[in-house]
């Protein structure tokens, strides 16, 4: 018996709470996101802070995961989320320290950790909900529902109890991340990433959300609005970008915490630009190799990535016309105006992607996207400042959403 169910449309599934598990307080939620995202944007380190996330989700799915079972794990451009079974507690913790550690002083990223046992959300009256989104051949990403999945993580940014020290350690799971995919450009007009929140913590914000989500598909299928599409646009860079080189380069299973060793990196950097020259060969004489098939990997990318997923509410990256990027933005403002929801938005010319490899050849791997210029972030930020308004006692009337600087 699987410990969290199992979603598959996410249309029709994934706002609707009985395809979800209440989490007992046994659970806990683990919680990484960067710091000081602004002036990373601003030094135009937007890969850096993608490639950090998707290492948290490697990391923590490692740390968490039971057996054979999946971990309820997500990529939220910024930071990630995992759902920790009772008794991986002491693994999440030592996994998000290490990760700290190497994110700040291999990276140069400074990333904020911290572990929030779901019996305290449920002591303040918040239900956090689980589900798996499996997306082909058991490769799956974490859904959350539920109030105490966004104040777990307002927690950890505003109280310092709930947060982990660096410490150098392991970090297992970490060399399958990897980001040697170029950009891809909207094929409708643009990418616009989307966050939302419910007001109401309980039963009326969970029928709030799932409204929203049904009226965003009543605007566009978002089973058609795939930023990836079916995979057709997706080119490898040729000649790979260095510094994606070298962030793979660093990632790995060193003891101390602070990466491979300066020999083990300059193979890594070797091997990688042999898989990636041997990949563009295959991609353009359309050649398989053995039982690797490229152009069915690159279908099976564009299947398996994460451009829907709910944390709390709605987190989407779509590629949609102008015109249903304003009609989901006029929907979100009247909803947000009602105060009924909180929200950001923020567009993009193109959808990023960092990818998760466990074994290419058994089709294991999932791959999370972005809007450029770290959309999802921008779109937080976005959402930030409608709360902080709510706090300051102004009215919900939205600032425009956030351009791609």
């Amino acid at each position: 018996m699987p410990l969290l169910p199992v979603i598959r449309d996410f249309a029709a599934e994934a706002s609707d709470p009985r395809r979800y598990a209440a989490l007992g307080g046994g659970w806990s939620l683990a919680v990484a996101d960067v710091t000081g995202s602004t002036l990373l944007a601003t030094q135009g380190r937007h890969r850096d802070v993608n490639f950090v996330a998707a290492g948290v989700v490697a990391v923590l799915s490692d740390a968490v995961r039971i057996g054979q079972e999946p971990a309820a794990c997500q990529f939220g451009g910024d930071g990630a989320i995992a759902a920790v079974p009772p008794g991986r507690e002491d693994g999440a913790r030592a996994a998000l320290s290490a990760l700290a550690h190497w994110s700040a002083e291999v990276m140069d990223v400074p990333l904020r950790v911290g572990l929030v046992p779901v019996q305290a959300l449920l002591d303040q009256g918040l239900e956090v909900m689980a589900a798996l989104h499996d997306v082909g051949n058991g490769n799956s990403f974490g859904l959350f529902l539920g109030a105490g999945v966004v104040a777990a993580d307002a927690w950890v940014k505003e109280d310092a109890r709930w947060r982990l020290p660096p410490q150098p350690g392991p970090l297992p799971g970490l060399e399958s991340v990897s980001c040697r995919w170029n950009p891809v450009p909207p094929r409708r007009g643009t990418v616009l990433c989307v966050i939302v929140d419910a007001v109401d913590p309980g039963a009326e914000g969970l029928l709030e959300l799932a409204r929203v989500q049904r009226a965003i598909e009543a605007i566009v299928p978002t089973a058609g609005a795939a930023p990836l599409g079916v995979g057709e646009r997706l080119e490898t860079r040729w000649p790979p970008d260095l510094r994606s080189l070298l962030m793979e380069a660093r990632g790995g299973r060193d003891d101390a915490g602070l990466g491979p060793s300066p020999g083990t990196r300059v193979r890594r950097v070797g091997k990688a630009l042999a898989g990636s020259g041997l990949l563009v060969l295959l991609l353009r004489l359309g050649l398989s190799l053995g039982n690797f098939d490229p152009q069915r990997y690159r279908r099976h990318m564009a299947e398996r990535t994460d451009f829907r997923k709910s944390a709390g509410g709605p987190r989407l990256v779509l590629d949609v016309t102008e015109g249903e990027a304003d009609a989901i933005e006029t929907l979100l403002a009247q909803a947000a105006q009602a105060g009924s929801i909180r929200y950001g938005t923020a567009r993009a010319d193109a959808t990023t992607v960092t990818c998760l490899v466990g074994d290419v050849m058994a089709d294991r791997h999932v791959h999370f996207v972005d809007g450029a210029g770290l959309g999802f972030w921008r779109a937080s930020v976005m959402l930030k400042a409608m709360k902080a308004r709510e706090k300051a006692g102004q009215a919900t009337e939205p600032e425009p959403a956030a351009a791609l600087s």
